[in-house]
């Protein structure tokens, strides 16, 4: 697994970096990171998703309520919500493992949600999968 650390650093060469800018410069390329798999992700969605997702990370009222009565009403038995509690040794009431929790499972909907339509993410490994242009369709290439 990738992992940002002073083995990293000595990949890159940088083990000499003095140790006052080492975790400045990691957290610089794990926001970096953040950034960037943040925007292939969003590459790919609606914009309702990202209004959903945004809403749940921003704890917008009832955002989280809402995503949790439709994809997990019984989430405080759901098995990920278990690790996240042993994880972290919070009460199971604790609000902000609510929030955290909705924001995994969202993640996870999304994941299943692109593996449902791989095919047609990917352009489509088969004719079937792909739209077939019609007379009202416009032809970018001509």
């Amino acid at each position: 697994m990738f992992q940002l650390n002073e083995e990293f650093l000595k990949e890159l060469g940088l083990d000499q970096l003095p140790e006052e800018q080492r975790k400045p410069f990691l957290q610089h390329i794990y926001s970096e990171l953040e950034m960037r798999v943040g925007e292939r992700l969003s590459q790919g969605m609606s914009d309702a998703q990202l209004d959903e997702f945004a809403d749940i990370i921003d704890k917008k009222p009832n955002a989280v309520d809402n995503f949790l009565a439709k994809y997990a009403p019984n989430y405080q038995q759901d098995k990920m919500f278990q690790r996240l509690v042993q994880a972290t040794k919070a009460d199971p009431n604790d609000p902000r493992l609510k929030d955290e929790f909705a924001a995994t499972k969202w993640l996870d909907e999304l994941k299943k949600e692109i593996i449902a339509h791989r095919d047609a993410i990917l352009g489509g490994a088969g004719a079937s999968s792909a739209p077939q242009q019609t007379k009202g369709d416009f032809d970018l290439a001509a």
